[in-house]
C-alpha cells in the first residue's frame, strides 16, 4: 500500500492464491452456486409471468352439447 494525498491505495477485493482458486474444493463451490443463481433466477421469473392454465388449451370431452340453464336461449 502506497499512501497518497487521499489515503493509501487498496489493490482491490479478497485475492487468494492460485492454489485455491485451482482446487477442486473451489470448482465444486463455484458449480454450486452457478445452479442455485440459476434456480432463483428461474423462479423469480416464474413468478412474474402470468400463471398458466392447462385446461384452457385441452378441450373437455365432458362438456354438455346443450346448455341446462333455467334461461335456455343464453350462451355459455
Amino acid at each position: 500500500m502506497t499512501p497518497t494525498a487521499v489515503g493509501p491505495i487498496v489493490r482491490g477485493g479478497l485475492l487468494l492464491p492460485e492454489a485455491v482458486l485451482s482446487s477442486s474444493l473451489f470448482s465444486v463451490l463455484a458449480a454450486f452456486v452457478a445452479i442455485n443463481t440459476v434456480i432463483y433466477a428461474s423462479l423469480a421469473l416464474a413468478n412474474i409471468l402470468p400463471k398458466i392454465y392447462p385446461t384452457d388449451w385441452v378441450t373437455d370431452r365432458n362438456r354438455r352439447t346443450e346448455t341446462r340453464s333455467i334461461y335456455p336461449d343464453a350462451e355459455a
